[in-house]
């Protein structure tokens, strides 16, 4: 049904996730399974059990289920939660970011939630790995301001080894909205050893120099927040124990994307 969804948090207050301060809602399923990812609980497309956690106070308006990850809810209800927030939108120049998992796998929900925002004159993100039908894309074009799109590895069968797909579905559908002249920011989750070396890096931005138009790039540092919530869900870390990268480690990745004329945030 469009009109309602599963999600599994909304985080307020956040910058990094866009223009400005924002609400961010985060729809659960994802068809990546990323050994670093950050969100392990976004995976499952079902509500699902965690243990030793404090209840989600984030969606407690929606359930008294602290331990269940993952909530049914209405347009209505999550519109009513956005809309709480409109005074810091029209201060700060935000708005709502929604992300996931993958929130183009449940488009008629997201689509009704962004056709409601841009009414309202709310500015939306859509935070997407790209890898969906591009149905998905053609049902909320015309709702969306800005795609926060990531590429993780140019190599396929690295980007298979540490994703669980192809990246070829990805990279087409980030040329075919560029024929649909959307805006578009271009994310990369640097991940030590694996999407932050110089070879990989370099890959990106001769495919994006070559293949698209697309010059606004956001570097995404690794951290380690995420590792705690693997033994929550009874589930394996792959990644292991990985080194957090320096500032200036940080600036020279930058300053590759910077020489080629990208315009980079951090």
């Amino acid at each position: 049904m469009p009109n309602s969804g599963l999600i599994y948090d909304i985080k307020k207050y956040a910058i990094h996730d866009g223009p400005g301060i924002r609400t961010t809602i985060f729809l659960k399923g994802c068809p990546l399974d990323c050994w670093w990812c950050h969100n392990p609980e976004s995976r499952s497309r079902e509500p699902q059990s965690r243990k030793n956690l404090r209840p989600q106070k984030s969606i407690a308006m929606f359930a008294n289920i602290p331990q269940l990850v993952g909530v049914r809810v209405s347009t209505a209800a999550v519109m009513e939660e956005i809309r709480k927030d409109v005074l810091f939108y029209d201060q700060s120049g935000g708005g709502v970011t929604f992300s996931g998992g993958e929130p183009l796998l449940q488009a008629d929900f997201l689509k009704s939630m962004l056709k409601i925002c841009r009414h309202e004159n709310i500015h939306t993100a859509v935070d997407t790995s790209g890898y969906v039908d591009f149905s998905a894309f053609e049902k909320v074009l015309g709702f969306t301001d800005v795609f926060l799109y990531d590429i993780k590895l140019m190599d396929d069968a690295l980007h298979r080894k540490f994703t669980g797909v192809s990246n070829r579905l990805i990279l087409e559908n980030l040329i075919k909205l560029q024929e649909k002249n959307v805006t578009l920011r271009v994310r990369i989750p640097l991940i030590p050893a694996i999407t932050d070396t110089e070879l990989n890096l370099k890959a990106i931005i001769s495919f994006l120099k070559n293949e698209t138009q697309y010059k606004e790039i956001d570097l995404l540092p690794f951290n380690q927040m995420g590792e705690s919530k693997y033994e929550r869900l009874d589930m394996e870390y792959r990644t292991g124990p990985l080194k957090m990268q320096s500032t200036e480690e940080i600036e020279e990745m930058k300053a590759l994307f910077q020489k080629e004329g990208f315009r980079v945030s951090p």
